[in-house]
């Protein structure tokens, strides 16, 4: 799925495991790199937001081309070292690691979204703490909004990465009407009036449209996949 096809054999791997036994240590190294990756391409974005192109733009410093990435690393990881920027140096490299396994967090759609997410929640906490910034019930309204249209994303990730993709277009239209509620709140002319809103506006609606983009993409190879003629297995 272009730049973002998570197609990368999540069964296959999970049962090529074999023997593997991780302890509570190798999994919070684990999921600390996860973290990383996603804080990777938080900083990647932040450093291309001026650019039309930064969903893509971002994919390839991420290492996620076109080609089998999915099903080998090495290509990614060769796009990246490429890219000069001090980020690059700043990533352990765990790539050797016999025993690494795919679970959804190394999902291309899932670091994405919890990159651009984080960025959302966290610029709208710091601006809604302050009392009197915004109004109580609009602070509120839309931090629950961001989480809830996180939540559904990252359920349709779910689905997406099990191949049921008939459900992931179902949830990831359900994030998409939850984001249209965070658009409709952020647009209300009455929370514009307060500064501090128009200015976090300004900043939000570029990663609003930027997920909304990336779901609608994948919502779209979704139904290429369900569109596709089975295979005759006789």
């Amino acid at each position: 799925m272009s730049n973002f096809d998570s197609d990368g054999g999540a069964e296959n791997e999970w049962e090529e495991r074999g023997d593997l036994a991780w302890n509570e240590f190798d999994w919070e190294r684990y999921l600390r790199e996860q973290d990383e990756s996603v804080h990777r391409y938080l900083r990647f974005y932040e450093s291309a937001k001026g650019k039309a192109d930064r969903i893509d733009a971002v994919a390839d410093l991420m290492g996620w081309g076109d080609g089998d990435w999915t099903d080998d690393d090495s290509g990614g990881k060769e796009e990246t070292a490429a890219a000069t920027t001090d980020d690059e140096a700043e990533v352990p490299d765990f790539a050797d690691d016999d025993d690494e396994v795919y679970t959804l967090h190394k999902n291309p759609i899932f670091i994405a979204t919890k990159a651009i997410s984080l960025s959302l929640k966290g610029h709208w906490q710091s601006v809604a703490e302050v009392t009197g910034k915004v109004p109580q019930p609009l602070a509120l309204s839309l931090l629950a909004a961001l989480h809830r249209q996180e939540e559904e994303a990252v359920h349709a990730i779910h689905a997406l990465d099990f191949g049921d993709y008939a459900m992931a277009v179902s949830i990831f239209k359900r994030a998409l009407s939850s984001l249209n509620g965070s658009l409709a709140l952020l647009n209300d002319e009455a929370a514009n009036r307060y500064r501090a809103v128009a200015a976090f506006r300004e900043e939000a609606l570029p990663r609003l449209f930027d997920l909304r983009e990336i779901w609608l993409r994948v919502i779209a190879e979704c139904r290429e996949e369900l569109e596709r003629p089975a295979e005759d297995e006789s």
